[in-house]
């Protein structure tokens, strides 16, 4: 059996082949997803909303863009354990890639629209679907230069239960209306799962299992993260 530290540096080298593998499809346009987010931590939910998507839109690859280390959030755990934890959990599906983009960038803040150009620039002959939240797409008008988002990707919105749906079918009106935006609305499976309550459990000597892939379950026990051991 792997040791930890040799599955990660295998993690790591095959998202390297598969991202080479992409970029070496010349002539075929992909469709590819886009999934941006703190992940802190990833867990299973973050992981069947990409999968269900890919599988709605029959997308060819999602890329996972951990971020970096925001200003504006509080607490948040250190950007390369957080990118390694994404690298673990998608190491067994060759449709999913990560992308280190924020991670090593020296900017202060990374911006979605940012993100997008680079990816748009490193792969200008695909498809690109940004993958966000109901939550999210909400507070779009705050976004740096937000209608030049919706230029470079077209955007799925995850809609869960519990989120203000009217006001999010209004949010997306208006932005088809006077930005000409492409956006859909999906309904993904209920997982009642968050990074906040993982944290939560882990503070408190809890069980993640089946909340988390079992490599990101190793990695906090190793890395003793969170401020407690799981059981």
């Amino acid at each position: 059996m792997l040791e930890l530290q040799d599955r990660l540096e295998l993690s790591r080298k095959r998202n390297i082949e598969k991202l080479e593998s992409m970029r070496d499809s010349k002539g075929t346009k992909l469709k590819l997803g886009i999934m941006g987010g703190t992940f802190n931590p990833i867990h299973n939910a973050h992981l069947a909303t990409a999968e269900f998507i890919r599988d709605k839109y029959d997308l060819d690859k999602v890329i996972f863009i951990p971020a970096g280390d925001p200003p504006h959030k509080k607490g948040v755990l250190n950007k390369f354990k957080r990118f390694d934890m994404v690298i673990l959990s998608t190491l067994k599906n060759d449709d999913f890639l990560v992308s280190d983009y924020e991670v090593l960038s020296d900017k202060e803040r990374d911006y979605t629209v940012d993100t997008l150009r680079h990816i748009s620039e490193t792969y200008p002959n695909e498809e690109l679907y940004f993958i966000t939240g109901s939550d999210a797409l909400n507070q779009m008008e705050t976004w740096k230069e937000f209608q030049e988002n919706f230029k470079l990707a077209k955007f799925v919105a995850a809609i869960r239960p519990g989120i203000n749906l009217l006001e999010t079918q209004e949010n997306v009106e208006t932005f088809r209306q006077r930005y000409d935006a492409d956006i859909d609305m999906v309904y993904v499976p209920s997982l009642e799962i968050s990074s906040t309550y993982i944290r939560s459990l882990v503070k408190n000597g809890k069980s993640i299992k089946y909340l988390v892939p079992s490599r990101v379950e190793e990695y906090i026990n190793v890395h003793n993260l969170y401020g407690g051991v799981v059981r």
